[in-house]
C-alpha cells in the first residue's frame, strides 16, 4: 500500500526514506487521515517531506500520481485494500446506517453495484435515482440525499449521510524553479546556525532536572538553564540606488528573512562600492552617516559580513581616489575592502546578476578578485553555497 506513491515522490528528488514511509502507515492506521484527501495530503507531506525546501517538489510527484487514478473504482483498486476499505466503513457507521445499507443487499453489494454503474455510464447525470451524477437519489453522487451512499466530487457534505467521500481534486503545480522568495530564503539562511544560551535561566533543563533529582532520593529539584538562540552575528552591507533598482524586491526579501533569522543583526547601505561612510536610513543618507571605520571598530572579528549587489560599476570607482559617482573619496574602494578582508574572517558578496553574465562586467571580475572567488549568486543555490562558507 502507497509503494507507488513513495517511489513516485522518491522519484521527484525529494529524500525520504523507508522509515518515514513506515510512520505515514502508522498515522494511516491511527486514523489521521481517511476518506479526506485534502487531510492525505498534508498528513503525507508531514510524514514524507522533513525539509520544506522540497514542498514543491513533493507537490509536483502529489499531483503527478493521483491525476493519473480517472476514477474511484481506481483509487478503490490501487490505493486501497477492499478489506481494509470495508472495514473503516463498518467503524463509521451507526446502527441504524448499518440496517439501511442492508437494504440495498449489504456493503459489498452498494460497492459492486458502483462499480458497475460507473462502468456503464459514459455522460455527466443530474438529478433521478439511479445514475451516478448530482442533485438525485441515487446512492452514488454529489449533493444529493442517500442515506446508505458514496458522495463524488463534492465541495463539503450537504446531507451528511454518505457511507464514504472521495473527492477527486486537482493539487496546483507549485514553481520547481529555484527562484527566490522569503520563505526559500528564510531557508537557506538557516544553514548560518551557531547555538547559545543565552539570558535568564526560564527553559527547563530535563537530563539535569531527572539527574538531580535521582540524587535527592526523589524528591524533585528542577534545573533551568537560558534559552538557545542563534549566535551568529551578521553584518550586512546592501548596494541601494542605480543599476540596483530593478534588484529592489529581492533585496527587500533578503533584508526581511535576514531580520527573522538572525538575533544579532547589524545592517548598512553603501552606493556602487564601500568608501569611508556609511548609512542606516536612506531617506537620511546624506545627514546621518556611519564612518566605515567606526564600524570596522566596533563590530568585532567574530561578525559574518555579508556584502549585497550587482558589482557594476566603472572600475576607477573601485581602483581609484575621487572614483566615488556621489563625492570625493580620498581612499580607493579597493583599500576599504581590503580593510574588511583584514578584520573579518568570513566576507561574501551576494550577486543578483546572472553568474553568466558575470565574465562580461569587467567590476564583477574586480570585486571576485579582492574577496578571492567568494562571491556567489543570489539565488538559492547560491546562499546556501555562501552560508555554508560562513559555517566553515
Amino acid at each position: 500500500m502507497l509503494i507507488g506513491f513513495f517511489q513516485e515522490v522518491r522519484n521527484a528528488g525529494v529524500p525520504t526514506t523507508l522509515r518515514e514511509l513506515l510512520d505515514l502507515h502508522k498515522a494511516l492506521d491511527q486514523h489521521m487521515a481517511f476518506a479526506d484527501m485534502d487531510a492525505f495530503y498534508y498528513l503525507s507531506r508531514v510524514c514524507l517531506v522533513k525539509d520544506e525546501r522540497y514542498f514543491d517538489k513533493f507537490d509536483l510527484a502529489f499531483s503527478a500520481y493521483f491525476k493519473g487514478l480517472e476514477n474511484l473504482d481506481d483509487v478503490l483498486q490501487t490505493l486501497i485494500p477492499d478489506e481494509w476499505l470495508r472495514r473503516e466503513f463498518e467503524k463509521s457507521l451507526t446502527d441504524e446506517e448499518k440496517q439501511q445499507i442492508e437494504s440495498l443487499g449489504g456493503l459489498d453489494k452498494l460497492i459492486e453495484t458502483f462499480r458497475e454503474r460507473l462502468q456503464e455510464q459514459d455522460e455527466r447525470h443530474q438529478g433521478g435515482s439511479k445514475w451516478i451524477g448530482t442533485g438525485g437519489t441515487s446512492p452514488f453522487g454529489a449533493y444529493g440525499y442517500n442515506p446508505e451512499g458514496f458522495r463524488i466530487g463534492q465541495d463539503g457534505n450537504r446531507n451528511h449521510r454518505a457511507v464514504k467521500v472521495w473527492d477527486r481534486r486537482e493539487f496546483r503545480n507549485l514553481d520547481d524553479s529555484v527562484e527566490l522568495g522569503t520563505r526559500n530564503i528564510k531557508v537557506a539562511l538557516k544553514r548560518l546556525r551557531q547555538f547559545a544560551r543565552e539570558g535568564a535561566r526560564d527553559e527547563l533543563d530535563l537530563d539535569n532536572t531527572i539527574a538531580s533529582t535521582a540524587k535527592n532520593a526523589g524528591y524533585l529539584d528542577l534545573k533551568m538553564v537560558p534559552e538557545r538562540h542563534n549566535a551568529v552575528k551578521v553584518l550586512l552591507l546592501m548596494d541601494i540606488g542605480g543599476s540596483m533598482d530593478v534588484h529592489v524586491k529581492t533585496c527587500e526579501e533578503l533584508f526581511s528573512a535576514s531580520r527573522t533569522e538572525f538575533k544579532h543583526l547589524e545592517y548598512f547601505y553603501f552606493h556602487n562600492f564601500i568608501y569611508e561612510q556609511l548609512w542606516q536610513d536612506n531617506s537620511r543618507r546624506h545627514a546621518d552617516l556611519t564612518a566605515t571605520w567606526d564600524v570596522l571598530h566596533k563590530y568585532g572579528g567574530d561578525y559574518k559580513v555579508i556584502f549585497v549587489g550587482d558589482a557594476s560599476m566603472s572600475p576607477y570607482e573601485i581602483l581609484y581616489p575621487g572614483g566615488s559617482v556621489e563625492h570625493w573619496n580620498d581612499e580607493p574602494g579597493s583599500l576599504w575592502m581590503q580593510r574588511f578582508r583584514a578584520t573579518y574572517e568570513k566576507v561574501i558578496w551576494l550577486n543578483p546578476t546572472p553568474p553568466d553574465r558575470w565574465n562580461y562586467t569587467q567590476s564583477i571580475s574586480m570585486v571576485q578578485e579582492l574577496l578571492e572567488d567568494r562571491m556567489f549568486p543570489l539565488t538559492l543555490e547560491g546562499l546556501e553555497a555562501g552560508m555554508k562558507y560562513l559555517t566553515s
